[in-house]
């Protein structure tokens, strides 16, 4: 699954790096909007990035869903485990087999309920209405406010998100099931950075 891990990485980093470009540009258009240019700035006056914020809103949700899970992968997820460390390690054992259970159930519900919640708020309509099929009771679905988008593809994010992060979830119980073992990150290590090559007996002299 190096293919999913890897297409993960490229779409947070994607996210990260196009909220930022739009924050940053939103932010430097109302700066040199307020300052006395002549022509360029009725030229900024006429772009309107009134749209900006909301398309941030919904990059970072994106960004919270896929983040989650990648999270689960790397062993950062948020968990509490100050009773669990203080059990037998049998006890310990069969906890978090249960709470990861507990966690796959619950994001696997979520995805199903989300799916359902995009299917019946525009998705349904829209794929009928493209297979000249009745489209029945489902109705075209509402937009955002500002950048007219249907609402439907972006609550896609609920049900994409909470797939991978409940697949994630398995992933990591089937591996603590063969080896014991949960995913730990260590936050002194950063990822690219290698480690500094160890001195030779000439530099160790030196």
């Amino acid at each position: 699954m190096k293919w999913l891990d890897r297409l993960e990485e490229l779409l947070i980093m994607f996210l990260i790096a196009a909220a930022t470009t739009v924050i940053f540009v939103a932010v430097v258009h109302r700066y040199l909007s307020g300052m006395p240019l002549g022509a360029f700035q009725d030229y900024l006056l006429s772009l309107h990035f009134s749209w900006a914020q909301e398309l941030c809103i919904i990059l970072f949700v994106w960004m919270a869903k896929f983040g989650a899970a990648y999270g689960v992968r790397q062993g950062i997820h948020v968990g509490v485990d100050v009773l669990v460390n203080r059990l037998s390690p049998e006890k310990r054992h069969v906890m978090t087999i249960i709470a990861l259970s507990a966690c796959i159930l619950f994001t696997s519900t979520v995805a199903v309920l989300g799916a359902l919640l995009v299917w019946k708020t525009g998705m349904a309509y829209e794929v009928l209405t493209k297979l000249n099929m009745d489209v029945g009771a489902y109705y075209e679905g509402t937009t955002t406010p500002d950048l007219e988008w249907p609402v439907w593809v972006v609550y896609l994010a609920i049900p994409l998100g909470s797939a991978l992060m409940c697949f994630r979830f398995i992933q990591v119980l089937k591996t603590f099931l063969k080896t014991g073992e949960m995913p730990h990150h260590d936050h002194g290590h950063v990822d690219g950075l290698d480690e500094e090559p160890a001195l030779t007996t000439t530099e160790h002299k030196a």
